[in-house]
């Protein structure tokens, strides 16, 4: 699939983030399968090997928002 999303590029961020989220809304409500690549399985697996070695490297919820934008979530 080839898409010309050059007129998004002068989109204001805000408007940009919408789009996202609008998209990520639509993946998340349509029945079609969602086709993994086998790398990005891998690198769940890894990441998960990870976390089960060193749990205290996750971040919880609060400080997550904190790193993002301060706040308290």
């Amino acid at each position: 699939m080839s898409t010309d999303i050059n007129h998004l590029r002068n989109l204001p961020v805000a408007d940009k983030l919408l789009i996202v989220e609008q998209l990520w809304d639509d993946i998340h409500d349509s029945d079609e399968p969602l086709v993994l690549r086998d790398w990005h399985l891998e690198e769940a697996k890894r990441r998960a090997i990870d976390l089960d070695a060193n749990p205290a490297s996750a971040l919880t919820r609060d400080e997550l928002w904190k790193l993002v934008d301060g706040s308290d979530g």
